[in-house]
């Protein structure tokens, strides 16, 4: 009995423990759902003491690597900022004291010191001049607006910059009520700013769907102090567009199926009469550039009449501007070495261009030293801007990765392909006049392995990429271990009496073997069954259409499957 009552007693002892720990467990519990489910909906004032920057309706200040410099009202940003988020191509040219840049359609030149600057070649003046700050270069961002088509705007309230580009849909409603706009779509986050009934508040557009972002209710906003938040959806009325995504695009719809005209500089240009089934674009050899950026243009009267052939048949014309003529690869290295011979040259080509009333441009520089490389982009990053302006498609030749120094390593693919509207691979020659062993000129098996290149180690976009096909082949022959070879046309293709061909499931491919007065013949035919195959090839893909080299070299039936395999069969009809 005592040892019952003696337990008794320390229950009762026990019992404001018990209660406590309930209590101290309570709160942890409590702590932790806190921590779950309501602190993370409030914001971090880790950027409550500098300046923010919104570009785009993106919060991006975490991204910023130097200060940003307000003076006078004007917002400068550094040249490595406006490289992360204007300009990727930006230049500082410390050499020459100034910083190239470039937008959608201006090309620009800034002096580190005065406010003169150039713009597509055409001399300017702006307010202020660039700042140089510790050794960092920094640009005033709010004279250059028109430049870049952006608008700027200074909150002093907030301490927030605001940047929106007017190439983008802009969309705004009215709010209905006061309400406060939230951190995160949920009532218990924290609120970022205060609206009141009448205010306008910009809706922010996902970047995938173009639609504005609601979640569960909630719409996410900008206020007009920059703040991003989101308030109830039902609380905004009035919703409108005050502007559409500016369409600044030189690119055609549907699968590209362009076909070069080559002709030498010695003749004059191809007569044409009637249609070509199943293209949409005609590359004519119009122009060669000189080792001074002069252009050597072989139009003349027949060259003016092709264009009005083209256009009257619904053909855009992309003329080839082509380097072949330079002569050596010294010449196109001193060509392309300064900003001032780049220019010259681009100011040569676009003139010819608006001259000869053409849609487009497609370059072809080819055998160039690997250290021009990037003077070679350079030429094609200032270009770009400029044919965007006068409303001009820029087409890029390139060959295959991976191959020698002045024939593959001396192309940036990758920047090629951000800045052309389309990049070309030449899908040939895979075995050429040099080749030390008989090959294909374009096997499919090859053809495929680059096009994975392409869009994989390059990392050109598949809607850019155009694949190229030869309509020729070679004829190769070994005689006593000297091997030689000879382009034979499409057209032309000849099997001798006797010679049966074997199918080449690899290369996609007719090849013959043959033997004649002790010499050994090989060919690897190019023929509307190889043809098949490497536009099979686009459309597995899924890349920006196909084009060929050149007329006249074909056989007469492969413009059907050409129209057929891209489904450009109706575009003539349409127009």
């Amino acid at each position: 009995m005592k040892k019952n009552i003696k337990r008794s007693k320390e229950e009762k002892i026990n019992v404001p423990r018990l209660i406590l720990r309930i209590v101290v467990v309570a709160i942890i519990l409590g702590l932790m759902v806190f921590a779950i489910k309501i602190a993370p909906n409030y914001a971090r004032d880790e950027f409550a003491n500098v300046t923010n920057l919104v570009i785009n309706n993106n919060n991006i200040t975490r991204n910023v690597k130097n200060n940003i410099i307000i003076e006078d009202n004007t917002i400068y940003l550094s040249t490595g900022d406006m490289q992360n988020f204007l300009d990727e191509f930006l230049l500082v040219d410390k050499e020459n004291s100034r910083v190239i840049t470039t937008s959608n359609t201006k090309t620009v030149v800034l002096p580190f010191e005065g406010t003169n600057i150039t713009v597509n070649s055409a001399k300017k003046s702006i307010e202020h001049s660039v700042l140089n700050r510790d050794g960092i270069i920094y640009l005033p961002i709010t004279d250059l607006t028109d430049i870049y088509n952006i608008e700027v705007n200074y909150s002093a309230n907030t301490n927030i910059i605001t940047i929106d580009s007017l190439n983008r849909k802009c969309v705004e409603a009215l709010c209905s009520k006061n309400m406060s706009v939230k951190y995160l779509p949920t009532i218990l986050s924290k609120t970022v700013d205060k609206v009141e009934r009448g205010d306008t508040l910009i809706l922010v557009q996902d970047k995938e769907t173009n639609s504005n972002i609601v979640e569960d209710g909630w719409i996410k906003v900008r206020t007009k102090n920059g703040e991003l938040g989101y308030v109830k959806e039902k609380d905004i009325t009035d919703e409108k567009n005050t502007r559409d995504d500016l369409d600044i695009s030189t690119r055609i719809d549907g699968k590209v199926s362009l076909v070069w005209d080559y002709y030498s500089q010695y003749v004059e240009a191809p007569v044409r009469n009637g249609q070509i089934e199943g293209i949409n674009v005609v590359s004519p050899s119009f122009y060669e550039i000189t080792a001074s950026g002069d252009i050597d243009a072989n139009i003349g009267k027949n060259g003016k009449n092709y264009v009005e052939w083209a256009h009257a048949n619904g053909y855009k014309v992309w003329p080839m501007v082509s380097n072949s003529e330079l002569g050596s690869l010294d010449a196109v290295s001193k060509l392309l070495s300064t900003y001032e011979n780049r220019e010259y040259l681009i100011d040569n080509i676009i003139d010819e261009l608006i001259d000869a009333g053409v849609d487009g441009v497609n370059i072809d520089f080819e055998n160039m030293y690997q250290k021009d490389k990037d003077n070679y982009s350079r030429f094609l990053i200032e270009l770009a801007p400029r044919l965007r302006e006068a409303g001009l498609t820029l087409s890029v030749d390139v060959t295959a990765p991976d191959g020698s120094e002045t024939w593959s390593l001396c192309f940036d693919r990758n920047v090629i392909g951000q800045v052309a509207d389309y990049i070309i691979f030449m899908g040939y020659d895979q075995n050429g006049v040099s080749a030390t062993k008989a090959g294909t000129v374009a096997g499919c098996d090859w053809v495929e392995l680059n096009i994975k290149k392409f869009l994989g180690q390059e990392g050109v976009s598949k809607d850019k990429l155009i694949l190229a096909m030869p309509f020729y082949t070679r004829l190769w022959k070994e005689k006593d271990g000297t091997l030689t070879s000879s382009v034979v046309n499409m057209r032309s293709v000849t099997i001798p009496n006797g010679v049966e061909k074997t199918w080449d499931e690899n290369t996609k491919q007719y090849y013959i073997e043959y033997e004649q007065n002790g010499t050994t013949y090989k060919m690897w035919i190019e023929d509307e069954e190889s043809l098949k195959a490497k536009l099979n090839l686009i459309n597995q893909y899924d890349l920006a259409g196909g084009a060929f080299w050149s007329k006249d070299r074909e056989s007469n039936t492969v413009w059907e499957i050409i129209a057929d395999k891209l489904n450009v069969k109706e575009t003539n009809e349409n127009e």
